[in-house]
């Protein structure tokens, strides 16, 4: 018997994880599978419903429930901070649970044992023990099987846009450090959650500073990190900016999580036609580079802080999430692009033992075609979002711009962060107040019927997605209140339209390890061609978009996404030229896609360049 493991596998029982999936839908997904290894990550966005997820539990668990003062300056970070503790202690709990309980067919024990990947050393032991039988040694194997088992990470997620300023009664602004992301940062911090905060929309001068306030984001005596940091990154450039400045201030990024710029769920932020296998080549590439150099400048930082240098880097892992739907697809990222895991997060929405997810949404989900998924224009923040046709928030959503009445109340609040167009502080794009000043300029203009549509359905397209992604919360756990509204707004990738079956939390575990198969009949393109057909739609919506007002600029900007695209091409017909051990029966077909696109990008680059730029109108 293995005498001991790898910290690497000590860490991770998993080769993949469940990423953020809007608010509301993986609130409590750790609670969930954290117990049985997999780690997870749930969004800071809402303090007020981590609160009302508190209460719940805490009224489920029969244990007091301690409420956040109306009148705490600090009730945010402190409702996060509770939140997470409560968490924490209930994933134990169950963890504990889950390993005091014996090796019966069907039981809990039995089910962290059988979902394991058939490679990891625990896994080969357990079903060694299933093969033995002198008693003595079964008694061995399952004792030292039970003292090396790990729960899950309870990792959660913070948009570095998502920083609005917060005001005293009497209108004064607060101090940065009160900000929504900062508050929630040091929820997070000052929890007992030994786990990572991942940081996702770009690069925040101010909010990266702040995570050096916190102890817990240094590295200890022993060089370990009770609080890490993981980034989401869209190409390798990025992430080495973004190290780099963290290192200055004597942070260690744990985990670069690259993710599609357009094959996931949720916002999409798009690169200038930067694929994801040319992505993750780059990545593969130049790693050892990244460590040498971020490590460097982390502990010439460390030292300056009077702290201790390093005798070594710490652990780094690179992961990769985004499309992902088959087990060749992940075994080919971890195999051949040395990913340390996999990020699935889109099927899960049809596993109702993982996440929060109502009957309609999940009909609507289940049901959806590639046509019904698309990305749309109804983010407040002004960045393209993933959505599917007939999610209950957009229907009625267009019921009140009908009745003449666009706009949201603004329940949350969250997104009233950019816009100051009619306002002193800035209100949300979605909200009735700033749709109702946008229309009425709209009137004074005087524009014709057709341009007048045009432009007010730019206005009324916003959706009030703070209330709209934490719905499913509050219907799922009877948690709903009259205050909250109706309509719920569902953010899957385009990759849903591939899965319909409802699976448990083992079945869709043995899918992504290849034991079983629960894609519907719907033919499936290689996740590196869909992303692609992805990026030349987007590019033919750009042109459009360009055209009538062209600048050079923006026809310099339209001939580097095409060149990357091309690339982008030269390089996936020579990686399925060269790959011989994967995506055999699929490689004939992934060639005459890889073929039509050349094709298409051929005519999009004679049409670019045909374009003429637009002439300023004198004054």
């Amino acid at each position: 018997m293995k005498n001991d493991m790898t910290e690497k596998n000590m860490k991770k029982q998993h080769t993949f994880h469940i990423p953020v999936m809007g608010i509301g839908f993986t609130i409590d997904t750790p609670l969930k599978v954290a117990p049985y290894g997999i780690s997870s990550v749930l969004s800071l966005g809402d303090d007020k419903l981590a609160d009302r997820m508190r209460a719940h539990y805490c009224n489920k668990l029969n244990i007091p429930f301690v409420e956040v003062p109306k009148d705490d300056a600090d009730g945010r970070a402190n409702r996060i901070t509770m939140y997470l503790n409560l968490m924490n202690e209930m994933v134990k709990n169950k963890f504990q649970e889950i390993k005091n309980a014996s090796f019966e067919k069907g039981s809990e024990l039995t089910k962290y044992f059988e979902m394991l990947p058939d490679f990891n050393d625990l896994k080969k032991e357990y079903n060694r023990m299933k093969n033995e039988s002198d008693s003595s040694v079964i008694e061995k194997i399952q004792h030292w099987l039970k003292e090396n088992m790990t729960p899950g990470s309870i990792d959660v997620n913070i948009m570095t846009k998502l920083d609005r300023a917060n005001f005293t009664k009497t209108g004064e602004q607060l101090p940065q450090h009160m900000n929504d992301a900062h508050a929630a940062l040091r929820g997070f911090a000052n929890s007992d959650v030994n786990a990572g905060v991942v940081l996702s929309a770009g690069l925040s001068p101010r909010l990266y500073s702040y995570i050096s306030n916190f102890d817990g984001f240094f590295p200890d005596e022993n060089e370990q990190l009770a609080k890490k940091v993981i980034l989401k990154v869209s190409d390798y450039r990025s992430a080495l900016v973004q190290g780099k400045f963290l290192a200055k201030k004597g942070i260690w990024v744990t985990e670069y999580r690259i993710e599609s710029g357009l094959n996931c769920g949720g916002h999409a932020f798009a690169t200038d036609g930067f694929l994801m296998g040319p992505i993750l080549e780059e990545f593969r590439l130049h790693r050892e580079e990244l460590i040498e150099q971020v490590h460097e400048i982390l502990n010439d930082a460390l030292e300056g802080l009077g702290r201790k240098r390093l005798s070594k880097p710490l652990e780094l892992l690179v992961t990769a999430q985004g499309g992902v739907g088959t087990a060749e697809e992940h075994e080919f990222l971890m195999e051949h692009y040395k990913m340390d895991a996999v990020g699935w997060g889109t099927p899960f929405l049809l596993v109702p033992e993982a996440v929060n997810i109502d009957g309609d949404s999940f009909k609507i989900l289940s049901e959806a075609t590639e046509e019904d998924l698309y990305l749309s224009d109804i983010s407040p923040i002004g960045v393209p979002f993933n959505s599917v046709k007939g999610n209950t928030k957009d229907i009625l959503k267009e019921e009140k711009i009908s009745e003449g009445k666009p706009g949201s109340p603004c329940p949350s609040q969250f997104l009233k962060i950019y816009n100051t167009e009619f306002t002193e502080k800035p209100i949300c794009l979605a909200s009735r107040q700033y749709q109702k000043l946008k229309i009425a300029e709209l009137d004074a203009k005087g524009v014709n019927p057709e341009e007048y549509k045009k432009q007010y359905d730019k206005i009324t397209v916003k959706s009030c997605i703070c209330a709209g992604l934490v719905m499913t919360a509050y219907t799922e756990n009877n948690l709903l209140r009259k205050s909250d509204g109706e309509g719920i707004s569902i953010c899957p990738g385009p990759n849903m339209a591939y899965f319909s079956k409802k699976s448990t939390l083992k079945e869709m575990v043995d899918h992504i390890y290849g034991r079983i198969n629960v894609l519907n009949d719907s033919y499936r393109p290689h996740m590196f061609i869909k992303e692609f057909n992805m990026y030349i739609n987007y590019l033919k919506n750009k042109i459009e978009e360009t055209k009538p007002n062209l600048t050079i600029k923006q026809k310099k900007q339209l001939v580097l996404f095409i060149q990357n695209l091309e690339k982008g091409n030269e390089y996936y017909d020579s990686l399925f030229t060269d790959v011989k051990e994967y995506f055999t029966d699929a490689k004939s077909s992934i060639k005459k896609e890889l073929a039509a696109t050349k094709e298409v990008l051929a005519e999009l680059n004679a049409e670019i360049e045909n374009l003429s730029i637009a002439t300023p109108v004198t004054q």
